[in-house]
Formats: C-alpha cells, structure tokens, sequence
C-alpha cells in the first residue's frame, strides 16, 4: 500500500468515528433520506420487490407500525375487562361475567394468532431486522463492509443505530409479556387443557398468595407498556419531542404526562381492585394453588 492510500484509509477511520448512525426514532421519511438505497440491481439490502422504488427499511418500519395497531385491537378489550370494567363494578364475580362474554372472540382460532400472537412476533422481528438494516447500511456507506470486526472495535466506529427510551422499553417489555402469557395463558393449557377456568380471580389469588411477585410483576409490566404504548402513539404520528424549544419542552410533558396517566386509570382497576380481592376458597383455590406451584423459582 503507497502512501497516499495509507493517508485515504487513514481518513476514512477518522470520518467513521465521527459519525453517528441514525436514531431509531427518526421522524418519518427521515430514515429514507440518511439511509439511501441503491439501484434494486446493486443493492444488497433491497427487498426485489419488482417495480418499486421502496427499500427494505420502508417496508420493515410499516410492518412494525401496523402491527402494532392490530395488537392494539386486543389490548384495548383487555385492559377493559381486567382493569376499567372492575374499577366500576368494585366487583370480581360480575366483571367475570364480561370478561366470559368477550374472550371466545379473541382466545379462540383464528383470532388469538391473528390479534395476538402474529402482530407481537411482526412488531419485535421487523424491529430487529431495522436495526440490522440500519447496521448494515451504514457498513455500506462508510466502506466498512470488509473491515474485520477486530478492526472495528479498535477504531471505535460506531455502526449501531442507537437505542431510544421507546425501543429499550420494548426490550423490557417483551419478557414481561411473555411472562405474563405463560402464567395465564400457557400454564392452564398444559396443566387443564385451557383457561376457561383462569379469569380475575386466578389473578387475584396469586396476588394474595405471592405479593411480592404479583405486585412487582404486574406494576412493572403495567408501568413499561404505559411507555412503551403512549410514546409509540407519540412516534407514529410525529409527536415525539425534538430538540430543546418550548415546543419540544410541551410535547415532552404532554407525552409523560399521558403515560402517567394511562398507567394510574390501568392500576386503579387492574391493582387497586382485582389485586386486592383476595384468594378463592374451595376447589377453585386449590386448583389456582396447584398451577401456582408450578411456575418456576415461585414458590422457593
């Protein structure tokens, strides 16, 4: 290698240390502007889409925005019948009768896998693949496709997008979620075939026979959907507070001050009367005894 592109290699490190790849919040139709794609015949991150002129970064962040609208859906009758339905009966055995009424429509086949299952597994994969999409983007555009990774590390070159409040409450969530359906969803299915017989007052058992769990588990899984729903309504529609204006400073307050508020009305029903009606008695509590023995690290 000659001097001069000793000097050219040189400066192209240099260049990378110095920028930054993009958030992963950008405003729409920024993400297009900082990650130009190629003709479809040259690039290796196009879709093969024939006659569009879309890369795979527009069609990965519409597969996660929409379906997270579908996921909506089921989460709005959800928190109705465990949380607002409750918080106006003051009453476990009538908001049972609710939630019986509505459960057949989205815990049965096609439903459960298209509300659910389906939009959850899109939302997570597509997020995943963007961020790759980005890495590898900017590997294209700074000339790093070939620098061993040895090499990067030691000149420090950033080609990571970085990870928002938005997306790392998402990271957060995920096991949280899963947690959740494995209780009282999977659990009963492995053990009883179903969980017809898992409603508000399974819940309200284990909170009585594991507060501290029940309590830590369900105010966090609370708390971080609150966030993680309420900013990703924000980014969706651009509401997401940019900059240091008075503009950005009242998006910013609006936004948090809707998460709050969304997680109190959440608690008031889901912890404030379902969390506090106490255990069953009879067969019924013996049998939410039974499946709560057998979640793991529980009962030690």
């Amino acid at each position: 290698m000659d001097r001069r592109e000793s000097t050219e290699s040189q400066e192209t490190f240099v260049s990378l240390q110095q920028l930054d790849p993009s958030p992963i919040e950008s405003p729409k139709g920024e993400l297009e502007k900082q990650l130009p794609n190629p003709p479809p015949s040259s690039s290796p991150h196009q879709l093969g889409l024939s006659g569009s002129s879309h890369g795979a970064a527009y069609y990965l962040t519409r597969l996660q925005k929409y379906s997270s609208y579908v996921f909506t859906v089921y989460t709005s009758f959800h928190i109705a019948n465990t949380s607002l339905i409750p918080l106006v009966t003051r009453s476990i055995p009538d908001s049972e009768t609710y939630l019986l009424l509505t459960r057949p429509y989205y815990q049965s086949f096609p439903l459960e896998p298209l509300l659910i299952t389906l939009p959850i597994a899109t939302h997570i994969l597509s997020g995943l693949a963007l961020r790759i999409h980005r890495r590898n983007a900017n590997l294209d555009r700074y000339g790093a496709v070939n620098l061993p990774v040895r090499k990067r590390l030691e000149k420090r070159l950033k080609v990571w997008p970085a990870v928002s409040w938005n997306s790392l409450s998402g990271y957060v969530l995920a096991p949280l979620l899963l947690g959740h359906a494995f209780v009282n969803r999977l659990l009963p299915w492995i053990y009883e075939g179903g969980s017809s017989s898992v409603g508000l007052g399974f819940v309200s058992h284990g909170f009585a026979k594991h507060p501290l769990v029940a309590w830590t588990g369900y105010v966090a899984l609370i708390g971080v959907s609150s966030a993680h729903f309420v900013w990703g309504v924000a980014k969706w529609n651009e509401w997401i507070p940019i900059g240091t204006g008075q503009k950005a400073k009242r998006r910013w307050w609006a936004v948090n001050g809707a998460t709050v508020a969304f997680a109190a009305l959440w608690m008031a029903g889901g912890l404030g009367v379902v969390g506090r009606a106490g255990k069953s008695d009879g067969w019924v509590g013996k049998s939410y005894n039974l499946l709560y023995s057998k979640i793991p690290l529980v009962n030690l």
